[in-house]
């Protein structure tokens, strides 16, 4: 298995994904859960909705994660909500938001630096796999 630095770079640079899918298939080969293709068509637009700089892809790809992961364990649907609600609170107190237009403040400019979440993102999938492993246990 590829570290999540390799992951990241792989998806980013060779691949072209946005950070939701990148989240969705590391925490999938992590976590041995089979994504549906669905799932991440669903995650295209999902990068900051789609750029419009809200909603982190990453923390939109983990939440859709802890759906399908702790649905599978047989978590209720308030249960998983419960757990939606905490990762969104701890990711706030770890980042410092939710939003991507905070996390990533210049935005998506062609002058940017390509994949300019890199770091950010190895980060918040090391974040979100000890998230669900202490959920898990």
């Amino acid at each position: 298995m590829q570290t999540i630095k390799e992951h990241v770079h792989t998806c980013y640079w060779e691949k072209d994904l946005n950070c939701a899918s990148t989240m969705l298939l590391y925490l999938e080969t992590f976590f041995e859960v089979s994504l549906e293709k669905q799932t991440l068509q669903a995650a295209i637009g999902m990068h900051g909705a789609g750029g419009f700089r809200s909603q982190c892809g990453l923390v939109e790809g983990a939440l859709m994660f802890l759906g399908i992961f702790f649905s599978q364990k047989g978590q209720t649907s308030a249960g998983i909500s419960n757990l939606c609600y905490r990762y969104a609170e701890a990711f706030t107190k770890e980042f410092s938001s939710l939003e991507c237009r905070d996390l990533r403040p210049t935005g998506f400019q062609k002058t940017d630096d390509p994949h300019a979440c890199e770091a950010l993102t190895v980060q918040a999938i090391a974040f979100t796999c000890d998230f669900i492993r202490t959920a898990n246990s």
